[in-house]
C-alpha cells in the first residue's frame, strides 16, 4: 500500500491514466479542445474504481481534468497555430470575459451538488453534438462574428460552463464560431487557444475550491485536483497532442464535424446513464 491506496487500485490507476492520456492527446489535437471532454468521464470511473465518494467524484475529475489541459492545450495549440489557421483577434476580445467566467465558475464549484456539474456536462454535449451531426449550415446565427458587447457574453458563458465541465472551452468556442459561418477547422483551431485562459485559473480555483474537503479527499490530492492523475495524464498527452492535430487538417469538413459529433454523444450517454441510474 503506496500513501493509503492498495498496490493493485494503485497500479490499475497509474495504466489506466497513462493509457488514457495518450487518447486525450489525439482528440486534443483533432477536436482542438482541451482534452476535458474526455478525461472527465475516464476519471470518473477511474475514481470510481478506487472507491471515491460519489459527493466529491465528479468536482475531483473537473479540478484535475482543467489542471491536466495547461500543458496539453498549449501543445494543441502550437500545433494549430503553426498550420496559420488561428484568428488571434477572436482570442483577444474573449480573454478577458473567459478568465472572469472561468473564476466565476469556479467559485459555483465550491457549494454547487454533483449532479449539477453532470448536467451541465450532458446538456452542452448534446446540443454540440445535434449540431454537428445533424444540423450543419441550418444552424447559424449570423455570416460573421458578433460585434464585442455580445462576444463579451459569450466569452463569459463559455469560461463559466468550461469551470463546470473541466473542459478547455474548445467545444463551446467552437460551436459558437460555426454558428457564426466560421469554417470548422478554423473553429477547431482558434479554439485551441482558450485553453490555457481556462485551465490555469479554473484549476487553482478548484484546488481552492477543494480544500475544505482535504480530509475526505484521496491521497496525493490537492484540494480537487489529484495529483497522481495529473503527473501521469501530462507525458502521453502532450506526445499524441500533434498527432491529432495532423489528422485534424487531413479530414474534411463534414467527416470533422461527424467524428466530433459521434465523439460528443458518446460522452454525453455515460452520464446521461448516472443520472437516472
Amino acid at each position: 500500500m503506496i500513501a493509503g491506496i492498495p498496490l493493485g487500485d494503485l497500479a490499475f490507476l497509474a495504466v489506466s491514466l497513462v493509457a488514457a492520456g495518450a487518447i486525450t492527446g489525439i482528440l486534443a489535437g483533432l477536436f482542438g479542445v482541451g482534452g476535458g471532454a474526455v478525461i472527465v468521464p475516464i476519471l470518473y470511473e477511474i475514481f470510481r474504481v478506487i472507491g471515491v465518494s460519489e459527493e466529491i467524484r465528479m468536482p475531483l475529475c473537473v479540478g484535475t481534468s482543467l489542471a491536466i489541459i495547461i500543458p496539453t492545450s498549449i501543445r494543441s495549440y502550437n500545433a494549430h497555430r503553426a498550420k496559420g489557421l488561428v484568428d488571434t483577434s477572436i482570442l483577444k476580445v474573449w480573454a478577458v470575459p473567459v478568465l472572469l467566467g472561468v473564476l466565476a465558475g469556479s467559485y459555483v464549484a465550491k457549494y454547487a451538488p454533483p449532479n449539477l456539474f453532470k448536467i451541465i456536462f450532458v446538456a452542452v454535449a448534446v446540443v454540440s453534438a445535434l449540431r454537428l451531426l445533424f444540423a450543419s449550415e441550418r444552424w447559424k446565427l449570423g455570416d460573421d462574428m458578433p460585434s464585442n458587447p455580445l462576444m463579451v457574453l459569450y466569452g463569459l458563458i463559455i469560461g463559466v460552463l468550461s469551470a463546470l465541465m473541466g473542459i478547455g472551452g474548445g467545444q463551446l468556442s467552437s460551436l459558437f464560431m460555426t454558428f457564426y459561418g466560421r469554417p470548422i477547422h478554423q473553429a477547431v483551431a482558434t479554439s485551441s487557444g482558450l485553453g490555457v485562459l481556462i485551465s490555469i485559473p479554473g484549476a487553482l480555483g478548484y484546488i481552492y475550491a477543494g480544500w475544505p474537503k482535504m480530509d475526505v479527499l484521496p491521497p496525493l490530492s490537492l484540494g480537487y485536483v489529484s495529483l497522481i492523475g495529473f503527473l501521469l495524464f501530462i507525458p502521453t498527452s502532450i506526445w499524441t497532442a500533434p498527432i491529432g492535430a495532423q489528422l485534424a487538417h487531413q479530414l474534411s469538413k463534414r467527416k470533422l464535424e461527424l467524428a466530433f459529433g459521434i465523439f460528443l454523444l458518446f460522452v454525453a450517454s455515460r452520464f446521461i446513464i448516472s443520472l437516472i441510474g
